[in-house]
């Protein structure tokens, strides 16, 4: 029975024959052909292969080598300080008045930022899509605008100041120590080892932390002015008035021009001393009207440093100076490592004995360390794909003799052998391309790093595929009797425009991550870059350089054809002498195609060849299964956890200890000294390095930053080796809570990706701040009840004291008192007020005027301070106002000029932060609707974090899946020309989604961003090996093999090079399975490949079967098409 189907949609004819030769299976002379032009130029072909490996030798040294790739920080940080106001005036007055001026800024997105008491920073983000060139005319602008409105902001406003250099990472930092020598003979020493640094290569910026600013205090009792009869502020202008620098004009002469200098400013703290001071001769025990005191008569005057301080720095428990040295964009820093060590011991050498140059921080050591393990990784996927190579190319059948019967009793290794010429043919190409794409590196400004070389990896797997199928053709059409030359050639005209399209597809699974415009898109562009161009450049290699290599090393195997049928000529001679064992309907398609190969003869091909028939009999059956297995895939898929990025691998551990708002720098520094003690005991523990009064700078590039504050610290604890980490990671939390319960402490580990500070958070936003604390309250309340959350906490913290001195302005006006005299005094006794500057050389150094330490310290004192009146005399403050306490906001968060509070939590062990959000949002959602139906129209909650950084960094990806989707259809249309054909391969692109799912839940491992590429890429390739055989199919058709019996055996012919590609690819990938940052990704396309290649070989020819209404004939004769 003739089946009309056959002919449904283009004739199959139609689509067969593009690059296939004349029909007979034999290249067509009169195409080009490059790997004919290859073997027809032997001496340029070698000269290349030659000179392309050196230059990948050199590139691979040229490039730079860094722990992360380079991403461009779109944030900047504008600080504004308002002494004396509140919280909420600083919110109001100047923190929304820079927020609705930064809204108008090109590429606006996110405006977050605080206010405390005299201090407003705001964390202004542009948006991601913006492009890294663009970035500093973004900052530019923010510095006009803000400009320009400065003379809206009140009187007395310290700034704006702005940091653009929010992202700059300091890779190396000293610790400067010190014994028996001042801290003036340090800083002196930092400074000159700070220009040492800057004079190595590749160094951009050497900042000194720690630094305490030098300052000259005169200190003078309020009481004791008082019974002299001084006014304060009478003082305070004579010191200004002689130390101002002041303009005396110039003398004009006929010949030249003379300056006048008026001389008096302080030069030397014994002039500051002999300062006279004019008293004002009122009150008991005055000094006489007119007459003069020394200032040293009256007043302590001392150099010293800013008290208190605002950060310090402590390493192992010492003071110490920290120098952070940042490397300059493209730089090595292995390379500035290694010039830093050796400058380093330099300095050893010459500084004094009692100073130390302690290296806090080594980012070259552990890029070293992450390179070294890359590189071995790839050393080991190397090893693993060759061997696959030699065995899956190489592995014969030992020929035996014409009436031998002991080979049957001989052991079964015994009767293989393994040919190695063809899996060195594959292996060669392995540092060729990658050679050529270190050039390619090179040449596009990418480094080594931890992204890239990941990439490497996964691409290993996959650049061997199309030099795989290039030498397993060229060995089968040797087998088969082919001289050299032609198999070579014949590899070309069979297989170059598949693999090409197979390629190209596979390279365009990479694309959303090449055309994600956000940070992480940034971040890992380095997968999409370094993928694609290891991909094309494995197929020009596998199209020009392996039939080369091949003609050179392989040999014709013993017992085969010497000589090929005449081009065009019949091979049905072949047939006869090979096949003879062959089913009728596989030698019909040996006759139309090529000769047969007797490995489809055997034991595992007749049973593959059942199988694949009983799928295609069996269709709907088949495709039912098929549909059941994804269905599975889907609903595992929603039981596995679900993860941003996971934590890095570096040794370090850092503890944040975070104390009540409002807590002093000293009690600060006294509880860190004792928790730094404490954990300098703990077993394994090799360094503690500590910043008092803030985070540490950013020493790695994911790192969150912490920005300066009273009540935080925080520390690096360097344990040594990763066993260590753990068990401290574990142990250190429940200690500090233990041991400490007057601070909050926090345990975390170094992170990869865009910086989170929790992996879980909320927002809750509202109008009014009173009512925002109550909801946020609520909401952490819910949160503690999960079970699955540690530490609950907000980023508001708690409410602080204040002191507020009610002034009766009746009685302040009727004695010439007025706010702001009162408000110096207070600062007077308390902090201390600046009153001029002593000039040493090239220093600029403070002179402050402040109350004994005594005074400064007894609240009583500012009760009993004494005011200078209208008529001169001096009255108690107590006179005129009345101190009362009370509570107001320590610090005010808003994000895009709304108030909002950010309740955050870390998570219980082997959770993941997006396990436990999504555990907790149907609760905030019923939460949030009970608000709504009380009333509460204006308050909302949002989920922040790390879910919300993972959702953006998947919207930027699924924005490129239809470009991806689109160029996909339209390559597979370029090689099939037909549209049904075309759907069928597009179809299985999500086959492997069971496997994914399978793979991830049975390792237990998480799918994250990271994942989430690999899973789109895999799509990529299942269909490069759905189209290869989708084009057999075709082939066999054009050659007028039966429709039924081209499906069946083009899934046996093709099986071998399907599997043996899927096979390096997934083998490549064991290595990487082992990385805490590419493991579940390469678990991913493991498992996901394992399965699609299965269903590929099942599914697909049921799928075409059933398109295509292929059906036998009823006598089982197969049907012609």
């Amino acid at each position: 029975m003739t089946q009309t189907s056959n002919h449904s949609g283009a004739p199959a004819g139609n689509d067969g024959g593009k690059g296939n030769g004349n029909g007979n299976g034999n290249p067509r002379a009169d195409r080009f052909n490059l790997s004919r032009w290859a073997l027809e130029h032997p001496a340029l072909t070698r000269y290349l292969l030659l000179v392309l490996l050196l230059m990948g030798f050199v590139a691979y040294f040229q490039l730079g080598q860094d722990e992360d790739p380079p991403f461009t920080f779109r944030a900047m940080v504008v600080r504004t300080n308002w002494p004396g106001a509140t919280a909420q005036q600083v919110a109001e007055q100047v923190t929304d008045k820079l927020e609705r001026t930064l809204q108008e800024v090109p590429y606006a997105d996110k405006i977050r930022s605080y206010s405390k008491p005299g201090e407003s920073q705001i964390i202004f983000q542009i948006k991601d899509s913006s492009r890294a060139s663009e970035v500093p005319g973004v900052w530019y602008a923010v510095r006009k605008k803000i400009g320009d409105m400065r003379g809206t902001l009140p009187a007395g406003v310290q700034g704006p100041f702005f940091n653009d250099d929010f992202g700059d990472v300091f890779g190396v930092i000293y610790a400067l120590e010190s014994d028996g020598f001042s801290y003036a003979e340090v800083k002196t020493f930092a400074d000159e080892v700070r220009q040492q640094l800057l004079r190595v290569p590749d160094v951009s910026k050497v900042e000194l932390f720690g630094v305490q600013d030098e300052k000259v205090f005169i200190e003078i009792s309020q009481k004791r002015l008082a019974q002299l009869g001084l006014d304060l502020n009478q003082v305070l202008a004579q010191l200004g008035q002689q130390n101002a620098v002041e303009p005396a004009g110039a003398v004009q002469t006929p010949l030249d021009v003379v300056q006048v200098r008026v001389a008096g400013q302080f030069e030397a703290i014994e002039q500051l001393r002999a300062m006279p001071i004019r008293g004002a001769g009122y009150g008991a025990g005055s000094t006489a009207a007119g007459s003069q005191l020394r200032l040293a008569d009256i007043a302590d005057i001392k150099r010293g440093y800013s008290d208190p301080p605002v950060v310090k720095v402590h390493h192992q428990g010492k003071e110490v100076i920290a120098l952070g040295v940042s490397m300059r964009k493209g730089g090595d820093i292995i390379a500035l490592g290694q010039s830093l060590a050796k400058l380093s011991a330099g300095l050893g050498r010459t500084l004094p004995a009692g100073i130390k140059l302690v290296n806090v921080q080594d980012q070259p050591q552990a890029v070293t360390r992450s390179v070294n393990e890359f590189v071995s990784t790839l050393i080991e996927a190397v090893l693993i794909v060759l061997a696959v190579s030699f065995v899956s190319l190489g592995l014969h059948k030992r020929p035996a003799a014409a009436g031998d019967q002991s080979a049957a009793r001989l052991p079964l290794w015994r009767c293989y052998y393994i040919d190695m010429r063809p899996g060195l043919v594959v292996g060669i190409t392995i540092p060729l391309v990658l050679g050529m794409t270190f050039v390619a590196m090179w040449y596009a400004g990418i480094g080594l790093h931890k992204i890239s070389l990941g990439s490497l990896i996964i691409a290993l797997g996959l650049l061997v595929d199309d030099a795989i199928i290039a030498v397993e053709m060229m060995v089968r059409k040797m087998e088969e009797g082919y001289d050299k030359v032609r198999a070579a050639t014949f590899a070309y005209e069979l297989t170059a425009m598949p693999m090409l399209t197979g390629t190209l597809i596979t390279a365009v699974g990479f694309l959303p991550i090449g055309l994600a415009r956000s940070v992480t898109g940034e971040y890992t562009f380095a997968i999409f870059a370094v993928t694609v161009i290891a991909l094309v450049l494995s197929w020009i290699v596998s199209v020009y350089f392996v039939p080369y290599l091949g003609t050179l090393l392989l040999k014709p195997p013993p017992g085969r054809p010497k000589a090929a049928a005449p081009p065009g000529g019949s091979d049905a001679h072949a047939v006869a002498s090979v096949g003879a064992n062959l089913p009728p309907h596989v030698k019909e398609v040996a006759e139309g195609h090529d000769r047969p190969h007797e490995m489809y003869d055997s034991a595992f091909y007749m049973r593959f060849r059942r199988t694949v028939n009983w799928c295609v009999q069996y269709r709907w059956i088949t495709i039912g299964a098929t549909l059941l297995i994804f269905a599975l895939g889907i609903v595992g898929m929603g039981r596995v956890q679900q993860q941003f990025f996971p934590d890095s691998s570096r040794p370090e551990i850092m503890v944040d200890l975070w104390f009540p708002e409002g807590t002093s720098f000293a009690a600060n520094e006294l509880t860190a000294q004792r928790v730094e003690q404490r954990l300098m005991r703990e077993p394994g523990v090799t360094s503690v390095s500590t910043w008092l009064g803030s985070g540490v700078p950013r020493f790695y590039l994911p790192l969150d930053q912490v920005f300066p504050q009273t009540n935080v610290s925080q520390m690096i604890v360097l344990p040594k080796d990763l066993k260590v980490r753990e068990s401290l990671r574990i142990k250190l939390p429940a200690l500090l809570a233990t041991e400490f319960p007057e601070v909050r402490g926090r345990v975390k580990l170094l992170p990869n990706g865009p910086p989170v500070p929790y992996p879980v958070q909320f927002r809750v936003v509202g109008p009014d701040p009173l009512v925002l604390r109550e909801r946020a309250d609520e909401v952490k309340a819910l949160m503690r009840e999960s079970g699955n959350t540690r530490g609950v906490n907000d980023n508001w913290n708690e409410s602080v004291k204040v002191l507020r001195l009610e002034v009766d302005q009746s009685k302040a006006r009727a004695l010439g008192v007025t706010s702001q005299s009162i408000a110096q005094v207070s600062r007077t006794i308390l902090a201390g007020t600046p009153v001029g500057q002593f000039r040493e050389g090239d220093k600029l150094i403070d002179i402050v005027f402040r109350q004994p330490l005594d005074e400064r310290n007894a609240m009583t004192d500012l009760g009993n301070a004494y005011l200078p009146t209208a008529s001169g005399k001096m009255i108690p403050l107590t006179q005129i106002a009345k101190p009362v306490f009370g509570w107001e906001p320590g610090v005010m968060w808003r994000e895009n000029r709304d108030y909002a509070i950010t309740v955050q939590s870390d998570i219980a062990e082997g959770l993941q932060g997006a396990t436990v959000t999504q555990q907790l949002q149907p609760r905030l959602k019923a939460l949030e609707a009970k608000w709504q139906g009380s009333g509460l129209v204006g308050y909302r909650i949002q989920v922040a974090g790390a879910v919300e950084e993972s959702s953006k960094g998947s919207a930027s990806i699924a924005a490129g899946i239809p470009v991806m989707l689109f160029l996909t259809f339209t390559l597979l249309m370029l090689q099939l020309q037909s549209f049904s054909r075309a759907v069928l391969v597009f179809l299985t692109g999500p086959l492997g989604i069971a496997g994914v799912a399978g793979a991830l839940l049975l390792l237990g491992r998480p799918f994250g961003f990271v994942a989430l590429l690999g899973v789109i890429a895999l799509m990529g390739m299942i269909q490069r090996n759905s189209v290869i055989l989708i084009d057999q199919i075709e082939q066999d058709r054009a050659r007028g093999v039966p429709a039924w019996d081209a499906i069946v055996e083009s899934a046996v012919r093709r099986s071998r090079p399907i599997v043996l590609t899927a096979a390096a690819a997934v083998l490549a990938m064991i290595p990487l399975s082992r990385s805490v940052f590419w493991g579940p990704m390469a678990v991913a396309i493991m498992g996901g490949l394992v399965v699609a290649t299965v269903l590929t070989l099942l599914t697909l020819p049921a799928m075409y079967a059933a398109w295509f209404r292929v059906k036998r004939d009823v006598s089982g004769l197969p049907a012609r098409a």
